[in-house]
């Protein structure tokens, strides 16, 4: 099992480092769906969080919404600094075609527009927060630290947004579907569910009344890991889901394309408990699954998936780090026997493959070649498989060493290459063109 206190410590120093502060919210515009409030481990989840019975038919429509505190704040003369946000609940549609609400965040930044154009729109699609309620993004820019006892959820995504405001970027984050709305659960890792969840936030975005953001605003998608795969998605399903959001470019981080590589990756990791999430969303998207499930997993396992579908990563890190899905089935095997041996299991994953539609403008990849969490050969074949179809992909391998860790080996990237990457978003921004290394595949690593 690898040392659950070095990952505890990479958690806690992203944590101070980003600061937490608590401060009330206002009223929410419009009646919210429940005027009492839930928990999930010990979190106070707001009413705001709680879809109404009814929702509007046109994706990207605004339920409701209301200021949104930044815990990271400072005064400026013309407002706060690094702007002002509003907390979000929107309409989508999810994979099996049923409206949804997502909730998620929009902020204007202070900062003026410098590049080509109105001020452009960044939808930012978080990496892996977990899948309890109290982990939803939109919180964590609010609360970046949630340390109670009983949850830990750090808000390391807050990074990426700060440094897309400061160069006058607006942005508008997803909270994914199911995560934060207490109606139901998160389905994580979905590539139909995240997609959707991120255009439709760029949808809601230019609704807001106080947005400057308009039709006309470029667009731009931003992800790395979970987040890297919902927008890596979405590029693929604009065309077809939502023509009328044109992306001047996408950036899809260390993605998950394949999940039946990620699934063998992650079991045994230090975020072994991502394979719960994984599960527990498989089952949530299609419960003609669950007989499959019952046969398999045994109580142990059944306690381990109800226990983490309120879990934070921080819980996860410390709750299951290093446990093996052996200990989770009644035969002994690994999930990924399980799958080897079921067809049906094989075929719904292979229906949560990206790559293989074009994606719609210009797009980045990036990966760690030391990557063993979201394997590094993986995302490489997702900018190959782009490449074949004639998109316009720039694929950036960050050489960095192992260090024996799957969780730094896997974040170390993204702190590496978060500021070209926002670099070369921006750039498409300014309307710059992106060209093209698809014809050096061969010799890249």
């Amino acid at each position: 099992m690898p040392p659950r206190p070095r990952t505890l410590a990479a958690a806690i120093v992203a944590a101070l480092a980003l600061g937490a502060q608590a401060v009330p919210a206002a009223a929410a515009d419009g009646p919210a769906g429940d005027s009492t409030t839930t928990t999930s481990r010990g979190v106070e989840i707001p009413a705001f969080y709680t879809p109404p019975s009814e929702l509007p038919g046109a994706d990207g429509t605004l339920i409701r919404h209301e200021p949104l505190p930044l815990a990271l704040s400072l005064p400026g003369i013309d407002g706060p600094l690094p702007g002002r946000a509003t907390r979000l609940m929107y309409k989508s549609t999810d994979a099996n075609g049923e409206a949804v609400a997502v909730t998620g965040a929009y902020i204007e930044p202070a900062a003026k527009w410098r590049g080509d154009g109105p001020r452009p729109l960044v939808a930012v699609a978080p990496g892996t927060m977990g899948q309890g309620d109290q982990c939803a993004a939109s919180m964590a820019l609010e609360h970046p630290l949630q340390l109670n006892g009983q949850t830990v959820s750090v808000g390391y995504e807050d990074l990426s947004v700060y440094r897309l405001l400061l160069r006058g970027v607006a942005v508008v984050v997803t909270d994914y579907v199911g995560l934060g709305t207490t109606d139901r659960l998160h389905t994580y890792v979905n590539r139909v569910d995240g997609a959707h969840a991120v255009l439709d936030a760029v949808r809601a975005a230019r609704a807001l009344d106080s947005a400057s953001v308009t039709s006309e605003s470029r667009v731009g998608l931003f992800g790395y890991s979970q987040g890297g795969g919902a927008t890596a998605a979405a590029a693929e399903l604009q065309p077809s889901y939502a023509p009328d959001v044109q992306l001047a470019g996408t950036y899809a981080g260390a993605p998950p394309a394949d999940l039946t590589e990620v699934t063998k990756a992650i079991d045994g990791s230090d975020l072994a408990g991502a394979l719960g999430w994984s599960l527990n969303g498989f089952l949530q998207t299609e419960p003609a699954l669950r007989p499959i499930a019952d046969r398999y997993i045994n109580e142990a396992g059944q306690e381990a998936l109800k226990d983490l579908s309120t879990m934070c990563v921080g819980d996860a890190l410390f709750g299951y780090g290093g446990d093996s899905s052996t200990d989770w089935t009644k035969t002994g095997q690994s999930i990924s026997d399980v799958i080897r041996a079921e067809p049906v299991l094989q075929t719904f994953l292979a229906e949560q493959r990206i790559g293989s539609l074009k994606p719609a403008g210009p797009v980045r990849v990036a990966t760690g070649t030391g990557d063993d969490l979201v394997p590094h050969g993986q995302a490489r074949r997702l900018a190959v498989d782009w490449c074949g179809k004639g998109a316009q992909v720039t694929y950036v391998p960050v050489l960095l060493p192992g260090v024996g860790s799957g969780l730094l080996n896997h974040f170390a990237p993204l702190l590496t290459d978060q500021g070209s990457a926002i670099s070369w978003l921006t750039d498409r921004l300014s309307g710059e063109p992106a060209g093209s290394n698809c014809w050096s595949m061969p010799v890249q690593p």
